[in-house]
């Protein structure tokens, strides 16, 4: 049987799969959970991430403002569904206590390792490149050295040391908006000197949905059949990308391994809110929510860079999918370097 391992977090959203449904994957029934113009001054919320807090819930929201840019912004909730986002953005410092403002910032992961909160988004460093922060108690927020020279997106840590180092996901790119679509991953000490890369995972396969190019999407969640992770995988259309969701199960001691992974992507734009809106045909997940007593897992993702959808799987039916419905790409099994 596949068990989480980790916490019991029994007030997790939740929605039973629909009757006669047949994906391992499906919807929260009310999605979008955020819609258009939040706050005051901000127009989308979407690309965000979520964790246990307290009594409830608290998250590092992607808000692009009305002026265009996005930023940072926190925000709370009792039921992880019904969200209070604070309309000023996160105001940085660097470790010495001075100003730290990143000129943007978007597509957060949030992870707790130990007692601390750290937070990875893209930011500008001569390019798109990944900033690093972190909090211990969401009041103030201290910016650690960038991890990486840019182009560099979809940074996600994992959520403890493997092997007594820190693991870091990520996506080389181009100065635009592709190529270079492999996952890679990078190992720290201390979370300032970063080496031993290896490919993980590489676009591509038999089909087209993520041909273009992948990147990492939520925390990787550890269960006894190995390391979870959700992604997106990307198709080129004459109209544009389409973003789906994909997964994976990583070596647990060497995660730079891949196991399995899904052939076929797990949920696709379909409904309104993910097929139209800023940019149509994304479905980005960025967070999860995971209960390992009933293996419940909440999805976080991102819909038309316009809106926060959920989505539910249960853990044992989904690994048993991606294992049934496995295909690697070249180089997905070996520790590439």
């Amino acid at each position: 049987m596949v068990k989480i391992i980790g916490d019991e977090l029994k007030n997790i959203p939740w929605q039973d799969k629909p009757e006669g449904y047949e994906g391992v994957v499906w919807r929260h029934s009310a999605n979008p959970i955020i819609g258009w113009n939040p706050t005051k001054k901000t127009a989308r919320i979407f690309n965000s991430a979520v964790v246990p807090y307290e009594d409830g819930f608290i998250g590092i929201f992607r808000a692009d403002h009305k002026n265009g840019k996005p930023q940072l912004h926190l925000g709370r909730s009792k039921d992880g569904l019904k969200w209070d986002i604070e309309d000023e953005e996160i105001n940085w410092k660097d470790e010495t206590g001075n100003d730290y403002q990143p000129n943007y910032s978007y597509d957060p992961r949030l992870v707790k390792i130990n007692d601390t909160y750290y937070i990875v988004w893209c930011a500008e460093f001569g390019g798109a490149s990944l900033g690093l922060g972190m909090t211990k108690d969401f009041k103030e927020f201290t910016r650690l050295e960038n991890p990486f020279i840019p182009f560099n997106r979809n940074g996600v840590l994992f959520p403890k040391k493997i092997n007594d180092k820190y693991m870091l996901l990520s996506r080389p790119s181009d100065s635009g908006h592709t190529p270079f679509g492999d996952i890679f991953l990078s190992e720290s000490p201390d979370l300032v000197h970063w080496g031993k890369h290896r490919r993980v995972m590489s676009k591509g396969g038999s089909g087209w949905w993520q041909g273009t190019k992948i990147g990492g999407g939520a925390i990787p969640i550890e269960t006894t059949e190995g390391w979870l992770l959700f992604y997106h995988g990307v198709s080129g259309t004459c109209n544009g990308f389409v973003y789906s969701m994909g997964a994976a199960i990583l070596d647990k001691d060497n995660p730079s391994k891949v196991l399995y992974r899904t052939r076929d992507y797990l949920l696709t734009p379909e409904k309104d809110y993910e097929t139209t809106g800023f940019v149509p045909n994304v479905a980005f997940p960025c967070a999860t929510l995971h209960d390992a007593e009933t293996g419940r897992i909440a999805i976080y993702y991102g819909a038309a860079d316009t809106y926060v959808a959920v989505a539910y799987a249960q853990v044992e039916e989904l690994v048993k999918y991606i294992k049934e419905n496995s295909e690697l790409v070249y180089g997905d099994d070996i520790e590439f370097r």
